[in-house]
């Protein structure tokens, strides 16, 4: 793995002080781990000069990858588990631009290819809004990228036909329904095909301290975990979420208690939730 000097800048960060403050001497006995034999002494370079100087020698060898899943094992967050997740947001973003991503699975941090995620140049400092979610042009799907069986693949393209006919038609209780359940569907196939990240995956659903058969799982859980595993990005997970709450509303009970009537807007954020998820999914499987 080679990467850029922005990205080995924030590196850099992360292991100073972003993961923990560590001293002149915590960042040798660091480093020293990953082979060097350096001493802490009289005339030591600025924590930063020397974190980045450690770094330039590493880049491009084995040993990168180990100071990466050193400075995010998830052991050390034990205490701000959401402290990691965040880190390893910050840090994709960066590695976006190198062919890379991490993810956590489970108790260890993984690192694999993956192109590059054209929405860190298109999200604001906050939260994506609806607007900017909307807004966005996922292109075509690349349905050869999802690693779909021949079985299940017709059903999938016939359920999104079926979409684009509703949304031209304004049938926007239609469209929730067959984007709710499709993305259900999508997430359980990489779920059944990566089943150790998923049943490994702290936000795996229990019972009896067991994880359940995947079959057992909600739409919730599998949002969460797909999230998690880092197969869908913030913005899919967020809107995902939305879609889920609409979804439920397939039962026409719950729709007259909660009276919801449904707009083409609420149908046009659902089926844009579903083209996220089928373009991430298609890049990161």
């Amino acid at each position: 793995m080679i990467l850029c000097a922005k990205t080995l800048e924030k590196l850099r960060t992360i292991i100073n002080e972003e993961s923990e403050y560590r001293s002149g001497p915590q960042l040798v006995s660091f480093f020293n781990n990953l082979g060097f034999n350096d001493e802490y002494c009289q005339g030591f370079p600025s924590r930063w000069l020397y974190t980045q100087e450690k770094l330039n020698k590493i880049n491009g060898t084995p040993e990168l990858d180990k100071c990466i899943k050193t400075v995010f094992n998830p052991i050390n967050f034990v205490e701000d588990p959401s402290l990691l997740q965040n880190l390893i947001d910050s840090f994709n973003k960066y590695l976006t631009f190198d062919g890379w991503m991490i993810f956590r699975q489970g108790k260890d941090v993984l690192i694999k290819k993956t192109d590059f995620d054209e929405s860190v140049l298109s999200k604001s400092d906050g939260e994506t809004t609806e607007q900017e979610f909307l807004a966005k042009d996922f292109g075509v799907v690349e349905w050869n990228r999802l690693n779909i069986g021949n079985s299940l693949l017709p059903v999938v393209k016939q359920r999104v036909d079926e979409i684009s006919t509703c949304l031209k038609n304004n049938a926007a209780l239609s469209v929730i329904f067959l984007c709710g359940s499709t993305l259900e569907g999508l997430l359980l196939n990489v779920a059944h095909e990566h089943p150790k990240a998923f049943n490994t995956s702290a936000s795996a659903p229990k019972k009896d301290e067991k994880v359940k058969p995947l079959q057992e799982w909600t739409l919730d859980n599998l949002i969460n975990v797909a999230y998690e595993t880092g197969f869908i990005d913030l913005d899919v997970k967020k809107f995902s979420h939305v879609l889920r709450d609409f979804r439920n509303y397939i039962h026409p009970y719950e729709q007259m208690i909660r009276n919801f009537n449904p707009t083409i807007e609420t149908a046009n954020i659902s089926a844009q939730v579903l083209k996220a998820a089928i373009s991430q999914l298609g890049h990161k499987l």
